[in-house]
């Protein structure tokens, strides 16, 4: 749930004034010392038991913004040891422009072995800072003499150049906090709003106004001062099947609306619109000028479109040349850092580099094509009321043919034709043209993730389980099989592998097709060997049918989901085992027979079986048919699970007559 908080407003409310200040810094509370565990999450490795966080916009030359943080953590065991090891994240705007962190302090707080409660004192000199890339830098530092028990304490104040940019405050975290404060400090100049996100309350929220305390070339101003407090705050425990955590965890974001430059006393609107940034990017050499030149391609298009008469077959083929013919560099992001030229000359590249490349070659060929931008699950979800060019950080092309259009990411080799990285299915897409306005499209997959086996095996009169397993892999399935082969020297190498992972089952033969047929399921048909019972004299024998990718652990276990599970792509499994028995067995115990179902023909859980003779036929299928559920839902899916679990435990009795 987000909520909109208007500051201004907020302040006005000058009757309630705020009380807001730092907690002392250097003191520790017995309490504290010989907590052995939290009350309210008995399962929490550590806990914060305060923190403190304010920023404001200084009078000071180029009205920098300050951040001061200030956190005591309440270690229990060594699981919590990564508490102690601090990162904080510098923004670099340019060579002379960028944040930088000052006043760092660290203490340590543990008992001895004597019971006496001793500090150990973060040494400075080890302090570093570590380059990620050209636009971020890493501080990092590690708290001393961490230990079972032991209370850390630390603070460190950021300063940005840039006050537009107000610091947002994250409540939630990995672990349980006890009491979390923020106090913003914002001047009269400056129009900003936040959102709260999450789906925890304020404790306590109130405002004041702070006379006279922002003052430019004798000019002062009055600031709002704000106060949003969380008490009690759950651990956000991160679970499989998710975007990123930052898209569900409490926390207060803020965007400027506008302001009055301090200096000039010019009004500046600051909240852009989409015409706004469709204009930034056209005009932007590393993604609208290079989107112009498909004369680049004049040449090379009679090479890659050679043979190809329809649309749809000369889109393939440019995609598949740009697949083969430039290299990704490992740089994602949404610019042309090398340029189109140069990136066909040095057949290397990052995303945008690559996948723009497919966009002007499309467009050359005269196949009306678009660049989409993105934002991966892992960096989160757009802010579609606050535009900002920033929130992208991956972009993919659109191509337009016929009634269909087909989202293309040539980045990856093994990506066939219109299947985006799971990576992208991460809500919508902004559609950029050179020619019309910008829109927004659905990222959904366009290929489920699915897996067939089929298994006709024999009971031999030695104990050997023999016969054939075929596997075929589709979608989302087949692009993680494929990769997985393709990291072996040989199909060879990789089968020998495959052996050395199944101890119960030896090889004997394999064929693996349609490996580089990226359209086609991929198919693995293995002639096996199972060692099962050392002879057939015993009255009665087991077998568990499920042979394969069998569910021994729930990936759900929360009490309660307060965010949405997300796949990514449906899925859907099914298994077919045909066993032969010898003359004189027969079947005692057959396999349950079941059919569960989610609510809103959601998924489903299916088993069947069927004997006939000396040969029994069972089958399990499970379909997620939804890429998302819903909170709501959750409970379903969880017991779905549950119920799959218990199912796949249950052993096959064979009877001697």
């Amino acid at each position: 749930m987000r909520k909109l908080l208007l500051l201004l407003v907020i302040a006005a409310l000058a009757c309630k004034p705020a009380f807001s200040e730092d907690f002392p810094y250097g003191n520790y509370k017995l309490d504290d010392m010989s907590m052995k565990s939290y009350a309210k999450d008995p399962t929490a490795n550590a806990v914060v038991l305060q923190e403190f966080g304010k920023s404001w916009i200084s009078s000071n030359d180029g009205l920098p913004l300050i951040h001061e943080y200030h956190v005591k953590i309440k270690i229990f065991n060594s699981k919590a040891f990564d508490e102690g090891n601090v990162t904080i994240p510098i923004y670099k705007y340019d060579n002379n422009s960028f944040q930088r962190v000052r006043d760092i302090e660290g203490m340590t707080f543990y008992t001895d072995e004597q019971g006496m409660v001793q500090r150990s004192v973060l040494d400075n000199k080890k302090v570093i800072i570590e380059n990620r890339n050209k636009y971020w830098d890493l501080v990092k530092f590690a708290m001393p003499n961490l230990r079972e028990g032991c209370v850390i304490e630390y603070k460190y104040t950021l300063e940005s150049p840039n006050p537009l940019t107000f610091r947002d405050w994250d409540f939630q975290s990995s672990i349980p906090k006890i009491y979390s404060e923020y106090e913003a400090r914002i001047p009269a100049y400056f129009n900003f709003k936040a959102t709260l996100r999450g789906p925890y309350k304020l404790t306590k929220n109130s405002g004041d106004i702070d006379r006279d305390c922002f003052q430019v070339r004798g000019n002062k101003c009055d600031c709002s001062k704000l106060v949003f407090v969380m008490a009690d705050l759950p651990a956000f425990i991160k679970e499989d099947h998710m975007t990123a955590p930052k898209n569900f965890m409490s926390a207060i974001n803020f965007e400027l609306s506008d302001y009055i430059n301090p200096y000039d006393g010019t009004k500046q609107s600051k909240t852009q619109t989409w015409a706004d940034i469709d204009r930034y990017l056209k005009q932007q050499d590393e993604f609208g000028s290079q989107l112009r030149k498909t004369s680049l391609f004049k040449e090379k298009l009679p090479e890659m479109i050679a043979g190809k008469t329809d649309d749809l077959a000369k889109a393939k083929a440019i995609y598949v040349y740009i697949q083969k013919h430039i290299k990704h560099n490992n740089y994602t992001g949404i610019w042309s850092l090398n340029g189109i030229r140069k990136t066909l000359e040095t057949r290397s590249g990052s995303i945008g580099d690559i996948n723009l490349s497919l966009v002007v070659a499309l467009n050359a060929a005269g196949i009306k094509t678009e660049a989409v931008l993105l934002s991966t699950r892992e960096n989160g979800v757009v802010n579609k009321l606050y535009p900002v060019v920033s929130d992208f950080n991956y972009v993919v092309a659109k191509a337009n043919i016929g009634e269909n259009s087909y989202l293309l990411d040539a980045t990856d080799a093994q990506l066939p034709f219109g299947l985006l990285p799971i990576e992208c299915i991460n809500d919508q897409g902004r559609v950029i043209s050179l020619d019309k306005p910008s829109y927004w499209i659905g990222l959904k997959a366009s290929q489920k993730r699915g897996q067939t086996y089929l298994m006709d095996l024999t009971l031999q009169p030695t104990g050997k389980l023999t016969g054939k397993i075929t596997q075929y892999s589709l979608g989302y399935e087949a692009l993680e099989k494929r990769k997985a082969i393709k990291k072996f020297n040989s199909l060879d190498e990789y089968v020998e592998n495959l052996d050395e992972k199944m101890p119960k089952i030896k090889i004997l033969k394999s064929n693996i097709t349609n490996l580089d047929s990226l359209d086609l399921p991929l198919s693995e048909v293995y002639e096996v060997e199972m060692n099962l019972y050392n002879d057939l004299n015993a009255s009665r024998l087991t077998f568990n049918p499920f042979i394969f990718n069998r569910f021994t652990e729930n990936p759900f276990k929360l009490a309660e989901r307060t965010y949405p599970v997300d796949w990514g792509a449906p899925f859907e499994s099914r298994v077919v085992l045909t066993m032969h028995l010898p003359a004189d067995f027969t079947v005692e115990t057959p396999p349950q027979q079941l059919s569960v179902g989610l609510p809103n023909t959601g998924g489903q859980f299916i088993t069947d079986y069927n004997n006939d003779k000396n040969v029994l036929t069972f089958s399990h299928v499970i379909k997620l048919n939804q890429s998302i559920y819903s909170s709501a839902e959750y409970p379903y899916l969880k017991e779905l699970f549950n119920k799959i679990i218990q199912t796949e435990k249950a052993d096959i009795v064979f009877k001697k007559q």
